[in-house]
């Protein structure tokens, strides 16, 4: 463990219960920081990265219809967990999202098996596939009492159309009208089976200039139960941080192998930026301001919600905040189903930074953008306000996110620019480990772990 958990940690940041809903104009003031980068620039090399497929959209996380919001995959009555599915199990994930429309859609799903690089495997849908390969989503529910109309739709799985044969990533395609042609959402989610043991252990690095600002993971794979012929080249691990795939790490070359076990222990290619603990908003109820909440105004048939203008933190100190790693979960305080009384706002961010920045775009960044940056999340500077601005709309609820930069052409989002780095911040480390048999046709699953810089292994 890298340092002892607070005696005392607040889940969710204390709402102001005084102050009520005011309009007012639209001020965001914040002294001139100047932001640095913290690391020590090529200081941290990293092994292959795992890039997004630059010929499909249709193989990562990706929204194809503006009218589609507030996507999420994760298992089933735990919202802020990662869509991992134990093979032959009784586990279900669960997708939902909502429909900015009056009208019910006629929408299908199915699913793609993929390799460890998340390009489709050479497989028949009847060699990853039990049952119906193709299904019509018809579970879903009108919004009540909200000023956004919209239709909440729900699918758990497997279910009684549709289970999975093999372990591996899969892409769970959602479309319209039985035309694959005509895509609404993708989502990646995993299929693992249990057939190596994982350890994965978190320390601070070993190289001096990472020591205050990265975090190293090793990892050993114990293969005693199970036959791989050639550890050096038939294994892959790919390591990811709080879900995100644009930083995400893949090993095809392991350290050394004893005694049936692989072990992967680099001291410069597994480590990886702590980052900050997450800044967040509380949006769970629009009658009250709460903590960096600076006004919330109804105008257009909508909420408007502004927060405080927001300064880089590159140069602070490390702080402990409780997060939930960049996620978000839907939450209404005055009401009763959250999934279709919550109501839709439109969310105002600005970060203070004095100056533009000279390379590359600034972007709101987590899993209210889909770990991505895009047109949808981009800021704009503001010469007068010396800000970067932008505005989401967001259904109710508890939101983590940060500040991060992407350079042109680049996937990768930086966000030790504007939030810093600190080996104590509280991370989640997802270990996937695959396998691609001699004579097989795709990547196996054989494993999964996750592991976290404060908490124990889970």
């Amino acid at each position: 463990m890298l340092r002892k958990e607070p005696q005392s940690k607040r889940k969710e940041p204390r709402r102001k219960t005084g102050s009520r809903t005011k309009t007012r104009n639209c001020s965001f003031v914040a002294l001139f920081l100047f932001t640095s980068i913290l690391m020590v620039p090529g200081t941290l090399v990293r092994a292959q990265v795992v890039r997004l497929p630059g010929d499909s959209l249709l193989h990562t996380n990706h929204i194809f219809s503006p009218g589609i919001k507030t996507v999420q995959l994760h298992k089933e009555a735990w919202e802020i967990s990662y869509p991992i599915l134990k093979l032959n199990s009784q586990e279900k994930l669960m997708l939902s999202f909502d429909d900015l429309t009056d009208d019910i859609g006629n929408y299908y799903y199915t699913f793609i098996h993929c390799n460890s690089d998340w390009n489709p495997s050479d497989l028949m849908e009847t060699d990853y596939l039990e049952g119906f390969p193709e299904n019509q989503l018809t579970n879903y529910q009108y919004s009540f009492n909200t000023t956004v109309k919209y239709i909440h739709y729900k699918l758990t799985f497997p279910n009684e159309d549709i289970n999975f044969r093999i372990s591996g990533n899969y892409i769970l395609l959602v479309y319209k009208n039985y035309n694959k042609e005509e895509p609404l959402l993708t989502r990646r989610f995993m299929v693992t089976e249990n057939l190596v043991n994982i350890k994965a252990q978190l320390k601070r690095p070993t190289i001096t200039q990472l020591w205050e600002s990265g975090q190293e993971i090793s990892i050993s794979v114990n293969y005693s139960m199970y036959e791989i012929a050639n550890p050096f080249s038939e294994v892959k691990v790919v390591i990811s941080q709080n879900g995100r795939w644009d930083n995400a790490v893949e090993f095809t070359k392991p350290s050394f192998v004893r005694n049936r076990e692989i072990v992967y222990d680099f001291d410069r290619k597994n480590i990886f930026f702590g980052g900050s603990e997450y800044r967040y908003f509380d949006a769970k109820s629009l009658r009250y301001q709460t903590e960096f909440v600076q006004f919330i105004d109804f105008r257009e048939s909508m909420h408007h919600v502004a927060l405080f203008s927001s300064k880089p933190k590159t140069n602070r100190a490390y702080f402990y905040e409780q997060d939930v790693n960049g996620k978000f979960y839907i939450k209404i305080q005055e009401g009763r189903d959250s999934d279709i009384e919550s109501d839709y706002m439109r969310v105002y961010f600005t970060l203070k930074t004095g100056f533009p920045e000279g390379i590359g775009d600034v972007y709101v960044f987590g899993a209210l953008s889909d770990w991505t940056c895009n047109e949808n999340n981009r800021m704009i500077f503001n010469y007068e306000t010396t800000s970067y601005e932008t505005s989401l709309i967001l259904k109710q609820g508890y939101y983590n996110y940060e500040y991060v930069r992407c350079e042109k052409g680049s996937f990768y989002a930086n966000n030790t620019v504007f939030e810093g780095s600190h080996y104590e911040t509280e991370n989640d480390y997802l270990v996937f480990v695959y396998h691609m048999a001699p004579g097989s046709r795709y990547d196996r699953l054989l494993g999964s772990v996750m592991v976290n810089s404060v908490h124990k292994t889970r």
